[in-house]
């Protein structure tokens, strides 16, 4: 999982539940700033990862399993498991 395979998974999440990362964010109770792209990259350039924290409470708003987490997760390599392949 790359960093923006996880972020780019989080927009999905909130699209297939037709809400905005923001709406995401406050459907779990987070603060709702906490998806902006602007917080994806820290101040000296680093990535900022979400928090396994926050993964939890939007898979628990969405009534969503870890492993329906990943199945959504956009990839370009061959090589790893796609939706719904075993």
């Amino acid at each position: 999982m790359t960093h923006k395979e996880i972020w780019e998974t989080i927009s999905i999440l909130a699209a297939v539940m037709n809400l905005s990362c923001s709406g995401l964010a406050r459907a779990a109770g987070l603060d709702p700033t906490i998806f902006n792209k602007s917080k994806r990259i820290n101040r000296d350039g680093s990535p900022r990862w979400p928090s396994t924290y926050s993964i939890a409470k939007i898979l628990d708003a969405a009534h969503m399993k870890l492993s329906d987490f990943a199945r959504l997760m956009p990839t370009d390599t061959p090589n790893r498991i796609r939706r719904g392949a075993r």
